[in-house]
């Protein structure tokens, strides 16, 4: 189509009004036209990703009558963790509000939070919601080359400001945590069943994070965080494959884990949800408490309209007196033993210990 065709073309044009140092790049789509087109603006010595840093960007409204610049959030590698609905939706929102703080939104008094791209698609609603601040033009009557102009610059300068607010947050590792919010209407799963493959790989939807440690610098101070729970998680996961369950983490979040029966095919049998604590320095109270807690909570909003899970509380030791206890309020509880696991007289019963 010739929209796509003069989108490709842009970054090869050598007549834009650009601040200096900026380069320009079309978004039309691959094989299709993308339903709300869009213009990227870059630094060439700059960091651009585009599908999980920071970045500005023309984006045109579904119907064409709009176009905004705005200060938009990488979206894609939210894919994997939160899929592409409302949950993503979510936390690129929970981080905009971060984010224009570090902007002086208030400086801007004819930037918006959010366009309006006149589409239901997940990509647009993602734009929307990754949506800093933006200044929205009509494209009928659009402003001088001039007001332009000083609409971009204004938006460079959030950018630099928003993306230092940005360094600081990846390094803090607080990205590691990414940020969850219920709808307050409904929520339901975006979970769809899948037919198993002859060849089907018990661990293939079981990708948990790294449990090595690693290194963060904040403020010139170096410090060493160590991933037990991850460790935890991936360890039970690789076992409990071998005792005839699928363990799941691929798009699960908030949730820790999620087992299936690997016999189950059509996904419409039996589901256990896990919710994995380190228990730090022998004292179970606090993992106890917090696990009884999220899988509760889990259980209330993530399911309302499926058949319930069952709960299980994996620990990194020994729980005690704790154990009957959970299984008294409908959890059964795992953890580590020695070599192998150990757990309630549910988990038992289920065939996922080793004693």
């Amino acid at each position: 189509m010739l929209g796509q065709q003069v989108l490709r073309g842009v970054a090869g044009r050598t007549d834009l009004t650009l601040p200096s140092g900026f380069k320009a790049k079309g978004h039309g789509g691959q094989t299709t036209p993308a339903a709300t087109p869009w213009i990227e603006i870059f630094d060439e010595k700059g960091m651009r990703d585009p599908k999980k840093g920071l970045y500005l960007a023309y984006i045109f409204s579904a119907d064409l009558k709009n176009v905004a610049l705005t200060l938009q959030q990488g979206i894609t590698w939210l894919e994997e963790p939160l899929g592409k609905g409302e949950a993503r939706e979510a936390h690129l929102r929970h981080h905009a509000a971060r984010l224009r703080r570090a902007v002086r939104r208030q400086e801007l008094l004819q930037w918006a939070d959010e366009p309006s791209l006149r589409d239901s698609a997940t990509r647009p609603k993602a734009y929307e919601a990754a949506s800093v601040i933006a200044r929205v033009y009509d494209t009928a009557t659009l402003p001088s080359d001039v007001a332009l102009m000083e609409d971009l610059l204004l938006g460079v300068e959030a950018l630099r400001r928003a993306e230092e607010f940005d360094r600081i947050w990846w390094m803090s590792g607080e990205a590691d945590v990414i940020q969850f919010a219920y709808a307050l209407d409904s929520h339901t799963s975006e979970a769809t069943p899948i037919a198993l493959p002859a060849d089907f790989d018990p661990l293939a939807d079981f990708q948990p994070k790294d449990s090595s440690e690693y290194e963060v610098q904040i403020k010139a101070r170096q410090q060493v965080k160590q991933r037990h729970h991850e460790a935890l998680i991936d360890d039970f996961g690789n076992y409990i494959a071998n005792r005839g369950y699928r363990p799941i983490t691929k798009r699960q979040h908030p949730k820790d884990l999620v087992l299936a029966e690997s016999q189950d095919s059509e996904g419409k049998g039996s589901e256990w949800l896990v919710e994995a604590k380190v228990v730090r320095n022998g004292n179970a109270t606090t993992a106890v408490r917090e696990a009884l807690g999220q899988l509760y909570e889990y259980r209330h909003f993530l399911y309302r309209k499926e058949r319930e899970p069952f709960l299980l509380g994996l620990f990194s030791e020994e729980i005690g007196v704790y154990a009957p206890y959970l299984e008294e309020q409908g959890i059964a509880s795992i953890w580590r033993s020695g070599e192998g696991w150990a757990g309630s007289p549910q988990a038992r019963g289920w065939g996922m210990t080793t004693e």
